[in-house]
């Protein structure tokens, strides 16, 4: 997109909040960067230089814009519909492997060098994984810093910087504004923000350490702040219909693991530091967050992981526009446009729960996964609601024994092949898996047929195109619509729909009047 001028030129002119996240704009006559949509005045086009990212631009030394703020931007769609190395990558840096394994780790888990990384981040995006994991850290200072109260050492250490020094000189490159004179330009907390930050307890230090199964090492302890609840901003790419989004969330969730409470969908959060629980609202022109966490490092982390969930980078009109070219599915998008595909916050959890909603209704599945949560998962307290476990992990369930679990024996088979391989690393389902590979691996497990990868391809990898020609609400749906209903014709139609098949899923299933398809009340 950013190489294109003339079209970056006229979303710039245009104010195109479309394109924000796409590309920046930097301008050479005043060294700052701002997003498509920044409400100046658009500076003469020969004065504009496009960039990738918000790194690249840094890079470049340019300063981001005090009035549009372009770190507060949502995330390029690219990464999220792309199986590609810099897709990957980008993935695992905005989950933040970088500041815990560093770029070896990074390449490692992506399985090439760290050269090959380097050169394809640098290719693509103008800057390497140091300078994009650096332009994050800035972004979580800047929340930590605007959002709390918490001294400046200690946003330091939450926003992953080796030293105050390192996140004083950043933030003061990156916003011209030292961390002092950025947390004085904020307006006066809300009254409920500001007694949730008066009650946090006093900084205990501790020596920093790293996440389990990690080997990277601190140069130099740090102090590990202390709990807090946030309430934060998420941002998307209008439009959003939260119906389906948050209703299959709620429909499916977890005793104790998700509900849903005072207009609010809650779960919590297995992270690298620590635990968290984040509650999430739809609100017209963003998503209402409400995040507390064990350890403040987990932030960066924890954000990313939301977003994921609710599908917020995704670019709703590029889905939509190729969507209405069918002319049987363009009413269904006009009714209700920008659907998104309700996503997860763990990979391998989800997995497991997709193998115990096998041939079994809903409230089934949820029993199912509630016994599991209750006998193998770990104890958290949530003073708020009815939150009481984080899902058990893959080591956890691999030790059930399977005569306990009420299931037929074939399932069994399946679901302790699956929890085994999880555990043993033979499998892998986090955000740098290559979908193709981790589909052909599924597939090879006993139990896992085309409609349970799908399953897990769409709302667990993540691939947009994943689609579910098999499953009997789509194809009920197909049919009442004029479309082929069997699975083969049907996925010859669907060719058209490509490469947002799984966003075509959700239109078509919410012809049906299931539960997932309803805000909750």
């Amino acid at each position: 997109m950013y190489t294109d001028r003339e079209r970056c030129v006229r979303a710039v002119r245009s104010k195109d909040a479309r394109f924000d996240g796409w590309f920046f704009t930097a301008v050479l006559t005043t060294g700052i960067y701002c997003r498509p949509s920044c409400p100046v005045v658009a500076p003469k086009p020969e004065n504009m230089v496009f960039h990738a990212s918000a790194a690249a631009c840094q890079q470049a030394g340019f300063r981001a814009c005090k009035r549009c703020r372009p770190d507060t931007s949502p995330g390029s769609p690219e990464w999220n519909r792309r199986a590609d190395l810099v897709a990957r990558a980008m993935r695992l840096i905005a989950d933040g492997v970088v500041d815990r394994e560093g770029v070896p780790g990074l390449a490692g888990r992506l399985g090439y060098s760290t050269r090959q990384v380097e050169r394809q981040l640098l290719a693509e995006l103008g800057a390497g994984p140091l300078a994009l994991a650096r332009a994050q850290r800035a972004q979580t200072a800047r929340l930590l810093v605007e959002s709390t109260q918490l001294s400046m050492a200690d946003v330091a250490f939450a926003a992953g910087f080796a030293s105050v020094r390192t996140f004083n000189d950043t933030v003061r490159e990156v916003f011209a504004l030292s961390p002092t004179e950025l947390r004085a330009r904020v307006p006066k907390r809300n009254d409920a923000t500001a007694a949730a930050l008066r009650a946090l307890p006093p900084r205990t230090p501790t020596p920093r350490t790293q996440p389990p199964g990690t080997t990277a090492t601190p140069a130099v302890p740090t102090p590990t702040p202390a709990p807090a609840t946030l309430h934060l901003r998420l941002p998307f790419r209008a439009p959003l219909n939260p119906d389906n989004l948050f209703g299959h969330l709620a429909a499916t969730a977890v005793p104790g693991v998700e509900e849903w409470r005072d207009g609010a969908y809650r779960r919590t959060l297995r992270l690298p530091y620590g635990h968290g629980i984040v509650g999430l609202a739809p609100r017209p022109d963003h998503i209402a967050c409400r995040l507390t966490l064990s350890d403040l490092r987990d932030l960066t982390v924890a954000i990313s992981r939301c977003r994921r969930m609710l599908d917020l980078d995704a670019d709703p009109v590029a889905v939509d526009d190729q969507l209405r070219t069918d002319p049987l599915l363009a009413p269904l998008v006009d009714k209700a446009p920008g659907r998104r595909v309700p996503r997860t916050v763990d990979e391998a959890e989800f997995a497991v729960r997709a193998v115990l909603g096998q041939q079994v209704s809903t409230a089934a599945a949820r029993t199912h996964a509630a016994r599991l949560v209750a006998a193998h998962g770990d104890a958290v307290d949530d003073p708020e609601g009815g939150l009481t476990h984080l899902f058990p992990t893959p080591e956890a369930l691999a030790a059930v024994d399977p005569e306990s679990l009420a299931m037929p024996r074939t399932r069994r088979t399946t679901f302790t092949t699956l929890v085994e391989q999880l555990a043993d690393g033979r499998l892998h389902l986090g955000v740098e898996s290559d979908w193709a590979q981790a589909r052909a691996r599924l597939l090879a497990l006993p139990g896992f047929g085309p409609w349970t990868v799908d399953v897990i391809a769409m709302r667990a990898l993540g691939d947009p195109d994943a689609f579910l020609p098999t499953d009997l609400g789509v194809r009920r749906a197909a049919r009442e619509l004029g479309l082929p209903s069997t699975p083969a014709a049907l996925t010859a139609r669907a060719a058209a729909w490509r490469p947002w098949r799984a966003y075509a899923v959700q239109y078509l299933w919410a012809t049906d009047s299931h539960p997932i398809n309803f805000l909750p009340a």
